[in-house]
């Protein structure tokens, strides 16, 4: 008799939650019906909601353009070396917050907490110095370095190991094993969700950076997706089928990377709680 009781309380659900989602998707499917409108039929005056024909010159002035793969290339390159070095910092230091006490390691937590609540135009500046002294102004390294690993991915990693009990930690200690190879061997393989949600938060945040580029690049060889899109913008024309176009081909990667994280995204957020 439970079932059906289930089944209309998710019915029920589903029947708020189908109108919310619609509206959520309205956006890129507007994004996407544009991006094979002509010029005219987006600046029309109220708004064209449903393209007359297909028309792809949006994307062929955009992969026309001889910079957008170096683009695309480099947005890759920073976007997949922040994730894995989140991965693998994130986790370290997870690691050592959760089951290592050493001497000022709760002062330690707190004030890398703290630096989640300092807003980015703070540390913009001294940020920029830093990367000057270093030589990487207007190189890829300047998108890297800052990124190498965020106190969110410290944190959330910390969150997710301290749910996993000790037991198997403690058996693999007496065998011999070190905390390295515990932490490799023992403990990332049950932390797939965390690892996942991680990965996916931090590609999202640096693919679709925008402000950080544009004060640290200055050369368009050496710019990202986010900040080439810019250049189709002008001052008394803009190419929007192209600005809608180029978007469209930004989003497919963040889109299809969480699609495919999406069970253990969902699962990381549910399972990795405020604990401890």
């Amino acid at each position: 008799m439970s079932t059906p009781v289930t089944s209309r309380k998710g019915g029920a659900w589903h029947l708020l939650l189908a109108p919310l989602s619609l509206c959520f998707a309205l956006p890129l499917v507007w994004l996407v019906l544009s991006s094979v409108m002509t010029n005219a039929e987006i600046n029309r005056f109220p708004p064209a909601l449903w393209p007359k024909g297909v028309d792809l010159g949006g994307y062929r002035y955009v992969l026309g353009n001889a910079l957008f793969p170096r683009w695309f290339a480099n947005s890759l390159v920073v976007a997949s070396v922040a994730v894995v070095s989140n991965l693998l910092f994130g986790a370290l230091g997870g690691y050592a917050f959760a089951r290592m006490r050493f001497a000022g390691s709760r002062l330690l937590l707190g004030l890398m907490l703290a630096t989640m609540v300092i807003p980015f135009q703070l540390t913009m500046i001294p940020t920029f110095l830093v990367m000057k002294e270093l030589g990487l102004i207007d190189t890829l390294g300047a998108l890297i370095v800052p990124s190498l690993v965020t106190p969110f991915a410290v944190f959330l990693f910390r969150q997710f190991f301290l749910s996993l009990p000790r037991e198997m930690e403690e058996a693999a200690w007496i065998d011999g094993c070190s905390r390295l190879r515990v932490l490799f061997s023992i403990v990332l393989p049950l932390a797939r969700p965390a690892l996942a949600t991680v990965a996916v938060l931090t590609f999202l945040a640096t693919w679709n950076d925008l402000s950080w580029p544009l004060i640290a690049i200055n050369h368009d060889t050496q710019y990202t997706l986010q900040l080439g899109l810019t250049t189709f913008q002008g001052q008394h024309h803009t190419q929007w089928s192209a600005v809608m176009a180029g978007n469209v081909i930004t989003v497919l990667p963040v889109l299809v990377a969480f699609l495919l994280a999406q069970k253990t995204f969902v699962q990381s957020l549910t399972s990795s709680g405020l604990k401890g």
